[in-house]
């Protein structure tokens, strides 16, 4: 029986994604639920399970963008057995070649290939440029477009090489840059900056991390004091978690803190949800399970849909100070930066500091001067007392940590 599979809908609202790469090729024998292919929308990268197990044909290219409930390959579920070669290796059809780039292809098909077969694109390069005996990086040895990119540039004369990478956005990243550009172009967006003393949370980490990650399994790390510290300065500020819907100003009741992770795909923006009623242990659970997913390629559309406001941390790269871009439709977000000691006046004297700058961008349609600054002010005194302000006092500590 031939099963006929259709791309299935990522999310509401996504009516059309991309083929970002096939896993395998015409002929293999898939199992089922293998994944075979991984797909771009404009929201996140899912992996493509096989439906059922057998000999598979592929419609789609990679590269192409296919309506959701379209066929993009076949199954033959009659078909058993090991996969089955679309091309035989080159070693079985000819000795290698002791000039690989500078001989004319011969005009027997895929025998111009050292091994693997070449993408479409590599194709062309290769036989615009007379390649031959290109060395294969993809899958089972697929010659990719860079590949043939780089044969090509290894074919120049010259002090050294002049090539170029041309590479086609994913439908993700270009999704994200049309919602930066339309941040730039649709919001009035300022920042207002500060400087937080992170002596106090050093403290608190140097003597109870090894505890709380012996009794939760995770670090204590600085994003849970982080996200405490902005759901009580959203509750005292509730137009810094507010959007604009049309003519109205939607305010919400709950933190959903969309925190910025890094992947093999790009940045991605994941949510904790009721970030507010979450303990430090809870918040630390939630940032590893999203940053997993993330770095796993198997972060879904649900995990990254809604979130009131966002915390970025480009410390972690080492920026000491940036003007972070609000993530649409939220209103505001709070960029996070390196941890430098510097010298400061403290009582009249100077000390060496742990000193880490932070920036609140904002929307200021809906977020005035005097709420964004009292807001960043409330954050940076929860993090210089986190003892009082965020574990309700020295006794409180180890309540705070769910450690006893």
């Amino acid at each position: 029986m031939i099963l006929e599979m259709k791309v299935p809908s990522p999310g509401e609202s996504i009516t059309e994604v991309e083929i970002a790469s096939w896993l395998v090729e015409t002929g293999d024998y898939v199992e089922k639920d293998q994944e075979i292919a991984e797909i771009d929308s404009d929201k996140a990268t899912l992996a493509l399970p096989a439906e059922e197990s057998g000999i598979i044909e592929l419609i789609a290219e990679e590269g192409d963008a296919v309506k959701v409930g379209q066929v993009v390959c076949k199954i033959d579920t009659d078909g058993k057995g090991e996969a089955k070669k679309s091309a035989p290796k080159a070693e079985e059809k000819a000795a290698p070649n002791p000039n690989p780039v500078n001989e004319a292809p011969s005009t027997s098909g895929d025998s111009n290939y050292a091994t693997g077969t070449p993408s479409p694109a590599a194709r062309k390069i290769m036989d615009e440029n007379k390649l031959k005996n290109v060395e294969g990086t993809g899958k089972n040895g697929r010659i990719t477009k860079e590949d043939a990119v780089k044969a090509k540039v290894a074919m120049g004369t010259g002090p050294g090489p002049r090539g170029e990478k041309r590479e086609k956005l994913s439908m993700l990243r270009r999704k994200v840059a049309e919602r930066l550009v339309g941040v730039k172009n649709e919001t009035a967006m300022l920042t207002t900056f500060n400087e937080v003393d992170m002596s106090p949370i050093f403290a608190v980490r140097s003597k109870y991390k090894e505890a709380f990650k012996e009794k939760h399994g995770v670090s204590l790390g600085f994003m849970s004091f982080f996200t405490k510290a902005v759901t009580r300065a959203l509750e005292m500020y509730p137009a810094v978690n507010s959007m604009i819907d049309g003519k109205e100003m939607v305010s919400y009741e709950f933190a959903d803190i969309s925190i910025a992770v890094s992947s093999p795909k790009g940045l991605m923006v994941p949510v904790i949800r009721n970030a507010e009623g979450l303990s430090f242990a809870g918040v630390e659970k939630e940032v590893k399970r999203l940053a997993i997913k993330a770095r796993d390629g198997k972060i879904s559309v649900d995990d990254m849909t809604g979130g009131t406001f966002t915390i970025t941390n480009g410390g972690v790269f080492g920026s000491m100070l940036s003007t972070p871009i609000i993530n649409p439709p939220q209103s505001a977000i709070l960029g996070m930066h390196n941890i430098v000691e510097r010298p400061v006046a403290v009582d009249g004297k100077v000390e060496i500091r742990p000193i880490m700058y932070v920036a609140l961008s904002y929307d200021h349609r809906i977020i005035d001067g005097k709420e964004s600054v009292g807001f960043l002010v409330a954050v940076k005194e929860a993090l210089e007392n986190p003892i009082d302000i965020l574990m309700d006092g020295e006794a409180n500590i180890e309540k705070a940590l769910e450690l006893k």
